[in-house]
């Protein structure tokens, strides 16, 4: 077995509650950014100093300093921890938000002192040799790394060196008891120093395994609790051959981490690619096709970059800076993929809609992709385009010429009235509608929708056969049987009605309440319409064709 290389593991004590609180605090929104949807209530107002406590499967997987003054502590149940802590703050785990939160903080370390592994959120390890020549010695080259961090926000952040990267994660956590951040256990030191400490470690650290996402036991762990094997010098001194009968491969790796030959190093983590784009002007322009024309080869560069790792943009991020100061952010879709004539399209649209948040000059256009896909899904048929690929080169064309609005789909939201329910979207775009369709909505029409939607719905009369006019009462009980509708002059006989429904809106409000009733009729033509009496009052709402 190679022997161990010298490791230097930075760790960030509870990251998930300092991924949450962190969350919390983001900054809020500017005007005319458009931003991922914000946060659950819960987690919107959250203060660190709060006694927090993040939980998955019913157990706590971290908690904030004030829940450990408690009582609270990682692994227990949620009752236990509710028990010892009655204003606990529960919040779910997240381990989407851990690494989302952790991955700034792992390139801020590789501005330092690249080659930055990452472990798991919270957990990250970098050879030794490199920073400890450059900043004359380990020591001083993780208390540098500790400093550059408490900069930037991050006050409890611990450092452990040792041989292998498990031992001087050990050390890095031996260190939270003692008043110096950093542990510095010296070379071929490893195994005395893991000796006393407890087999558990085996299962927190040296599986890699995110702490959300472990299971809540280890079969090799109990096992040797249960054998009386208590610690990792207990362990280490077992002989490697009955190791490897009972408990196989993962226990000989085990077995070799608790003497302290630790033979995996650390494997730097590969950046990602730049792939955002930034275009300056000076001296700022005021035209948008100017600024149009100036995105021309940027755009051309933004997609041959994605194109060189195999990879489209299907969703596009459009940051637009004023003279002033002023900021225009905007995410653009595209039904396809976008190529560089619709990146520049998109910039010069947003320039001509957002007229309301940019009031000078444009000094700064940063393109940014915020969705990607792989080429292979984007590439064209072998024996030609589809259908749908022609609609949309034919669409995309026009709404090039024309603009952004000037192409639209027709999507349904939600409400109660159809004129309400209709949006019109812009080509190419996520429908978003203020109300959403899955919710409930009480006396809204149930499907099949009409096929017409009148946006100004005509007057009408509709009367019995002797010409009284036919409403409904307080109860919700037509006066008289609908027999003939009256509209623009025209006569048509009623063969077929059915009806009432109510609908009624904000009855708490009475300037804004509203009580109307629906019919839906057939004249002798055959032609089936939706009626809406309100007060007395009849309309078409919509026409069945």
């Amino acid at each position: 077995m190679d022997a161990p290389v010298r490791s230097l593991v930075l760790w960030f004590p509870d990251w998930p509650v300092t991924a949450l609180t962190r969350a919390s605090a983001s900054e809020p929104p500017r005007r005319g950014r458009v931003r991922a949807p914000a946060p659950p209530p819960e987690v919107q107002t959250l203060d660190p100093a709060l006694p927090i406590a993040v939980v998955e499967g019913n157990a706590v997987v971290a908690c904030s300093a004030a829940a450990r003054a408690e009582g609270v502590r990682r692994g227990q149940r949620r009752r236990d921890a509710q028990s010892r802590c009655p204003g606990l703050r529960i919040i779910p785990a997240d381990i989407a938000r851990d690494h989302r939160a952790f991955a700034p903080v792992i390139a801020h370390i590789e501005e330092k002192a690249p080659g930055v592994q990452l472990v798991r959120p919270g957990l990250c390890a970098l050879r030794a040799r490199g920073p400890a020549r450059y900043y004359g010695g380990e020591s001083e080259a993780a208390r540098m790394l500790i400093a550059e961090l408490r900069e930037i926000g991050f006050g409890d952040v611990r450092a452990g060196i040792a041989d292998g990267p498990f031992t001087a994660e050990q050390a890095a956590r031996a260190g939270a008891v003692r008043s110096d951040p950093v542990f510095v256990v010296p070379s071929g030191g490893a195994a005395g120093f893991l000796a006393p400490l407890s087999v558990a470690v085996l299962e927190e650290a040296a599986l890699g395994a995110p702490e959300s996402r472990r299971p809540a036991s280890d079969d090799l762990v109990g096992l040797l609790a249960r054998l009386g094997v208590q610690t990792l010098g207990d362990f280490a001194a077992m002989p490697p051959d009955r190791v490897r009968e009972r408990f196989g491969g993962r226990g000989i790796r085990l077995h070799a981490l608790a003497g302290g030959r630790d033979s995996q190093p650390v494997q730097p983590r590969t950046p990602p690619p730049e792939l955002q784009r930034d275009v300056a002007f000076e001296p700022p322009l005021e035209i948008a096709d100017q600024v149009a024309f100036g995105m021309r080869v940027v755009a051309d560069d933004f997609i041959a970059g994605l194109g060189a790792i195999d990879l489209v943009c299907t969703e596009l991020r459009v940051e637009l800076v004023g003279d002033r100061g002023e900021r225009s952010e905007r995410v653009w879709l595209h039904p396809a993929s976008f190529d560089a004539a619709a990146v520049v399209d998109r910039v010069r649209w947003q320039l001509g809609e957002d007229t309301e948040s940019l009031r000078s000059g444009v000094t700064l256009v940063r393109i940014t992709p915020e969705a990607v896909d792989a080429a292979s899904h984007h590439r064209p048929a072998i024996f030609g385009s589809a259908p749908e690929e022609k609609v949309h080169h034919a669409l995309s064309r026009v709404q090039a010429m024309l603009g952004h609005r000037a192409v639209v789909t027709p999507a349904v939201g939600g409400g109660r009235w159809l004129t309400e329910r209709q949006v019109l979207v812009p080509w190419g775009d996520r429908a978003v509608v203020a109300k959403e369709r899955a919710r409930p909505w009480p006396g809204s029409l149930p499907d099949p929708l009409p096929t017409t939607v009148f946006a100004e719905p005509p007057t009408v009369e509709v009367l019995t056969l002797g010409g009284y006019a036919v409403e409904v009462d307080d109860r919700g009980a037509v006066t008289a049987v609908p027999a003939v509708l009256v509209e623009g002059g025209r006569v048509r006989r009623i063969e077929v009605w059915a009806g009432p429904w109510p609908v009624v809106e904000r009855g708490w409000d009475p300037a804004r309440a509203r009580r109307a009733h629906r019919f839906q009729v057939v004249d002798d033509d055959g032609g089936a319409w939706l009626l809406v009496c309100d007060r007395g009052s009849w309309t078409i709402e919509g026409s069945y064709d």
